[in-house]
């Protein structure tokens, strides 16, 4: 049931990180919130989902609305270091990716482990 707002929220997050202007990805990141408050309301988890919609939506996402159409932003000047800042962020992004697997390996391992048996695993840091 929720494939009815899965792709559409897939769709509306990659225009979130594809837009060119910032006032777009801003708006794009409403209706992305929009359909996971859909997600939310589909699973039964009405309150999350109305949470979603007025805290994020109503009040984080318009603020930032206002402070980006507020300040006239230099794109030319930001888009110049992108290049540049490439290769230390994709190796920043693999160093995380790695570490989230091996987080999720340990916890893999450990599945089933009752509480009251933690304090006997040694697991080196």
């Amino acid at each position: 049931m929720s494939s009815v707002f899965s792709p559409p929220s897939w769709w509306w997050r990659r225009c979130v990180i594809t837009a060119r202007n910032p006032v777009h990805a801003a708006l794009f990141l409403v209706v992305a919130f929009f359909t996971a408050g859909g997600v939310w309301m589909l699973l039964e988890a009405e309150f999350l989902a109305i949470t979603l919609v007025l805290v994020y939506v109503g009040a984080v996402m318009v603020l930032f609305l206002f402070v980006v159409m507020m300040l006239d932003i230099n794109l030319d000047r930001i888009r110049q270091g992108f290049w540049s800042n490439l290769i230390p962020g994709l190796v920043v992004g693999g160093m995380m990716l790695a570490e989230m697997v091996r987080c999720r390996g340990r916890l893999q391992q450990h599945q089933g482990t009752r509480p009251s048996d933690l304090h006997r695993l040694r697991v080196p840091v």
